[in-house]
């Protein structure tokens, strides 16, 4: 196995990850093209994917390939499974744990209870997946260990019976940034969009940047990129914040009640800019 990421992945922070990349532990042979992927975070995926036959077998692969020099994350089993204990216990032997993403989450102590388990200082993506999850959010995004809040569509749609369409999904999308903000967390990661067409994942990624997430779950490796590109500032935000910044800097300021706030905007479109390679093309 190549055991090395993309630089440029390799060297981002996961608090601005934007593609997160859930790959199926089952078959092992699938992780180089992962890790090889433009993927910001690659997820090995021992929950979802994986049969409860096949859950120890998915759990062996992954310590192997950790073993074997891979850098990734791992979607974990929900704490009310008894593969919940088991996951935990073997990333505990591991190194190159990048983090954990805890399936299913519903309260806060499910987040505690996994950080108390993992090793050290080992980052915690909740990931949630209920309206029981949504309610709860606040506390979620405030329990000692949370890294990021992420939103699982499908399990959410089967939970709740609502469509796919944006408006239904809106006020779990929203309560997911709001939680965010207020646990001052990075923004939520949105679910995935599967089988879309370019066309279908750019409008997908407008909708997820729209309500204020900052990164998108998908399980094609060909997505990555195009979700990379569309959360990311766009050529026209970064010339903005270009010419904005450079006008303060030559001393030309405008004095009305906006500029600050735009002034931040454009600082923080620059500093995304530059850490996502965007800044000097």
């Amino acid at each position: 196995m190549a055991p090395y990421r993309n630089q440029r992945a390799a060297a981002l922070p996961a608090r601005l990850s934007r593609s997160w990349l859930l790959t199926s532990a089952a078959d092992p042979s699938v992780f180089p093209a992962a890790l090889a992927s433009e993927a910001d975070s690659v997820v090995f995926d021992i929950e979802d994917a994986i049969p409860a036959e096949g859950k120890d077998q998915a759990r062996q692969n992954v310590v192997e390939a950790f073993e074997a020099g891979a850098s990734a994350w791992v979607r974990i089993n929900d704490i009310t499974t008894p593969y919940w204990e088991q996951d935990l216990a073997a990333l505990s032997r591991v190194g190159h744990l990048r983090g954990i993403m805890l399936a299913k989450t519903e309260h806060p102590d499910h987040i505690t209870k996994t950080a108390m388990m993992a090793p050290a200082g080992t980052p915690v993506v909740a990931l949630i997946e209920s309206a029981v999850g949504i309610m709860n959010a606040n506390d979620i995004a405030r329990a000692p260990g949370v890294f990021r809040l992420a939103f699982g569509v499908g399990d959410f749609r089967r939970d709740t019976g609502v469509s796919a369409d944006p408006l239904a999904l809106a006020f779990a999308r929203s309560s997911l940034v709001v939680a965010s903000r207020v646990g001052e967390l990075p923004g939520p990661i949105d679910g995935p969009t599967l089988g879309a067409s370019e066309e279908g994942l750019a409008e997908a990624c407008a909708v997820t940047q729209s309500m204020g997430m900052t990164g998108k779950l998908c399980l094609d490796p060909q997505q990555t990129d195009g979700i990379n590109r569309h959360l990311a500032p766009s050529e026209q935000e970064i010339t903005w914040a270009r010419e904005l910044i450079t006008q303060h800097d030559s001393g030309h300021v405008v004095g009305d009640g906006s500029y600050l706030p735009r002034l931040a905007r454009a600082r923080k479109v620059s500093e995304l800019a530059q850490t996502y390679g965007l800044w000097n093309r």
